[in-house]
């Protein structure tokens, strides 16, 4: 039987792998060992050596809970992974469009995105959950695959900084203690129109998400961290991005992006990539 590799070697393959651009095969292809929780110790090994850099981790993003794509990428369940400062971008504060040189097979999903007021609990029901949450905004999370044609197991994409890249978040909208129960309502029913160049790309909307909406990945996280005592709980201040609410797209440079949301008083955002 094949010895399992150590996570601090995987880690350092993955950073690699991603400082260079270079595409790498599938690690559970040649370690069989590599199973979830040995994926996310590899994680927590790439976040160790991202910090010695001086990156600084800001939040966290939930990947694959778009319930309609779980067969494309042969899933069932969700992922997260660390959201750094280096990898965290307000729309208003960019100069211009954002360079795509940085990622490998990049795509972009629209999020809806969350900024914790104080930590979610276990077993809170939608109503606390919601008070725990200071504002919401729409988010382009541009994700990347260091595996060729995206095609991975679970914890390859969990080793892989959970196929994030960047994330860039629109205007931050304070949801307020008589808007709560609305927001709870909408978050679930509410859609949206995702354009490139200014022609519609895909459709999607708050029930693609776990089928209860983003509050539903919010949810999902905090019971998944309850259970993992090596990594560490949601804080107060965190940013927390919930999936994609559409396919996930390939993107081009020269090319921009735009959402048009319906029923949820949040902003649109537009992007433009190089």
């Amino acid at each position: 039987m094949t010895d399992p590799v150590p996570a601090a070697a995987h880690a350092r393959t993955i950073l690699a792998a991603h400082e260079h651009r270079r595409p790498i095969a599938p690690l559970t292809g040649w370690d069989p060992a590599l199973d979830l929780p040995a994926a996310y110790r590899v994680a927590e090994e790439v976040r160790r050596l991202r910090a010695a850099r001086g990156e600084r981790v800001v939040g966290r993003k939930i990947g694959f809970t778009n319930t309609t794509l779980w067969d494309r990428y042969g899933v069932r369940a969700p992922i997260w992974g660390h959201v750094y400062d280096t990898t965290l971008r307000d729309r208003a504060a960019l100069a211009g469009p954002v360079a795509l040189a940085a990622f490998v097979e990049p795509r972009i999903e629209p999020e809806i995105v969350f900024g914790l007021a104080r930590a979610p609990e276990p077993g809170m029901d939608e109503a606390d959950l919601i008070g725990c949450v200071a504002w919401a905004a729409l988010g382009f999370e541009i994700v990347q695959s260091l595996y060729p044609g995206w095609r991975f197991a679970a914890p390859d994409t969990v080793a892989a900084f959970g196929l994030h890249g960047l994330l860039v978040v629109g205007q931050r909208v304070p949801i307020t203690v008589a808007e709560r129960r609305s927001w709870i309502e909408r978050l679930e029913t509410f859609s949206i129109d995702l354009l490139r160049d200014g022609t519609p790309a895909d459709r999607g909307g708050g029930r693609n998400v776990l089928g209860g909406g983003p509050l539903a990945a919010l949810v999902h996280l905090v019971d998944v961290l309850a259970n993992d005592p090596l990594s560490p709980s949601m804080a107060a201040g965190e940013i927390i991005t919930t999936g994609t609410l559409t396919d996930a797209l390939p993107v081009a440079p020269g090319q921009r992006w735009q959402t048009r949301i319906h029923g949820l008083p949040l902003p649109d955002l537009d992007l433009a990539l190089i």
